[in-house]
């Protein structure tokens, strides 16, 4: 997915004086020597023609950094000072305990530095922040409207171009799978990966357009689904009203037709299906562990843990194996069963989300001082080991 190095630039140059091509410079915290961009394209008209220089404030060495290339060549993305975002008045501290306690942020509209770009080696880059200080040169040359409508549609194919080599759909002119026969594990696996694939790059697709007035029709775009973008043709036509989320949800699964047929089943369909038409469920005691220690382990650890922390990793990890567990062994209503194979896949993978779990709540365990805290947190680790041990012997069993 997207590298988004915003923190860890301390300062960088852009230059699109020789119209159709950009270059640049930045410097990253912790690097010596700068990324070089070499691009085809143009920056949108506020840039277009200029020099941009930019300076980062409060830059932070981040971790993966060190992996991208010093050579940044490839094709410009959106390039503009004139973004439009909404951005928190508060400082981060009153941002996160408003949050934390579901009352309204204050936010107001700025203009944002957005500089994105396709690199041939390390693929999308972006460096979006409202805080950078700048300065822009005379325009060298200027850009009409028309040049920078044609850029932006220019900019949008590249983005649906990256996205499917981040979805990688199957074929569709191979050869189809056979449905008369239930899939095995490893090809309900390859079906999951694929789910996990689409639905990484529609978050990502969101997080961009989700601010433009024209969002539905970019997404759909971007995300190859031009069965989508036909319904939108055809509501705007006859003036009907937006689509309501679960609208949305439906026509972006139905219309994703070298993705998800209406034959297949996946993850997401039974993970989302606690409700009607299925009716009441029995849950399945290894089920009604993983949620039950779910719920155990954030009353145990910090709440507000920030992303990436051994905190959050456990409490992340435990909800999907208990969520997934649900969508493949709890009974439902009308009859249904999920293939054995499906099964076997989603067991597999809470195996790994287990371990991850595990090795985070050692973690915990290894910097507490609080003898009745450890204690807690020992008692987290052995029933998420309990809960392994139960799907270790229903794949033996399904087997």
């Amino acid at each position: 997915m997207a590298w988004r190095i915003d923190e860890a630039v301390a300062h960088g140059e852009i230059d699109n004086t020789v119209e159709g091509h950009t270059t640049g410079r930045i410097w990253l915290a912790g690097r010596d020597e700068p990324l070089i961009l070499s691009l085809d394209g143009d920056c949108w008209r506020d840039l277009a023609g200029t020099r941009l220089q930019f300076e980062n404030p409060n830059p932070k060495a981040v971790e993966d950094s060190d992996a991208l290339d010093v050579d940044q060549s490839g094709i410009i993305g959106d390039m503009t000072a004139s973004r439009k975002n909404k951005v928190p008045t508060v400082s981060e501290e009153v941002f996160h305990e408003l949050y934390e306690n579901n009352r309204e942020i204050p936010y107001e509209w700025r203009n944002t530095l957005y500089l994105e770009w396709f690199s041939e080696i390390n693929g999308r880059v972006v460096i979006e922040s409202a805080g950078y200080e700048m300065t822009i040169s005379p325009h060298e040359w200027e850009m009409d409207e028309d040049a920078e409508d044609a850029q932006k549609l220019a900019n949008l194919n590249s983005m649906r171009d990256f996205m499917a080599q981040v979805i990688r759909r199957r074929n569709p002119d191979g050869p189809e799978p056979e449905t008369s026969e239930e899939l095995d594990e490893f090809a309900w696996e390859e079906r999951l990966k694929e789910s996990d694939r689409l639905t990484d790059a529609y978050q990502e697709v969101l997080e961009k357009y989700m601010e433009d007035s024209d969002s539905e029709q970019k997404e759909a775009f971007v995300m190859g689904w031009d069965g989508l973008l036909d319904a939108l043709a055809e509501r705007d036509e006859a003036g009907e009203e937006d689509f309501t989320e679960e609208d949305k949800a439906y026509q972006l699964l139905e219309h994703d037709e070298e993705d998800l047929d209406d034959e297949e089943v996946t993850e997401d369909d039974f993970g989302e299906a606690d409700e009607e038409p299925y009716g009441d469920e029995e849950n399945h005691p290894l089920q009604a562990l993983a949620q039950e220690l779910a719920m155990r382990a954030m009353d145990v650890i910090q709440r507000d843990a920030g992303q990436g922390t051994p905190s959050y990793v456990l409490i992340t990890n435990l909800l999907q194996v208990s969520g997934k567990l649900a969508g493949a062994l709890n009974e439902r209503g009308g009859g249904y069963e999920p293939e054995t194979g499906f099964v076997l896949a989603v067991l597999k993978r809470c195996l790994n989300w287990l371990n991850e779990a595990v090795g985070a709540c050692q973690e915990l365990i290894n910097a507490e001082r609080d003898p009745d805290q450890r204690a807690a947190l020992e008692h987290v680790r052995s029933s998420a080991f309990e809960i392994r041990d139960g799907i270790v012997e229903l794949r033996r069993e399904l087997k």
